[in-house]
């Protein structure tokens, strides 16, 4: 049923997308599917980058790929069915490219029960729910 899974994590709170791998993995067995872990660096504002190092993108993006790195090892998964991705941009838009990039039939995504700023912002899972092309499977913590 499903031959790409994409799991978007924020290395930062990884701990936040457990229950989110636990159901990839549980898929990735069932199906001897694809998993993708892919995490999106957010924009810094331009007026910050002129105090940052030269090189301040690129070690955060590596910094994110070691530890989507880490996190992969963890998994009760072969090597080769697991792969890891970095993007820098809007998180919602950045999880649909990748979803899009990678083929993805279902993303899992964590989510926190919504409240009320999410109700007027709107949150990045429900962005990405309404505009995915494939299946979306929204874990609640």
């Amino acid at each position: 049923m499903y031959n790409s899974i994409l799991v978007p994590i924020d290395p930062a709170e990884s701990d936040f997308a457990d229950a989110a791998l636990a159901k990839a993995v549980e898929f990735v067995k069932q199906y001897d599917a694809e998993l993708r872990l892919v995490s999106v660096i957010s924009p810094i504002q331009g007026f910050v980058t002129e105090a940052l190092d030269s090189d301040y993108d690129s070690r955060i993006a590596a910094d994110a790929r070691e530890q989507l790195a880490l996190i992969a090892a963890k998994l009760d998964l072969p090597e080769e069915r697991v792969s890891v991705s970095v993007r820098s941009g809007a998180v919602y838009h950045e999880v649909l490219e990748e979803a899009q990039a990678f083929n993805a039939d279902l993303i899992v995504i964590a989510s926190h029960s919504p409240g009320f700023a999410t109700y007027l912002l709107g949150s990045n899972a429900a962005k990405v729910v309404r505009h995915a092309e494939c299946s979306v499977l929204v874990i609640r913590d």
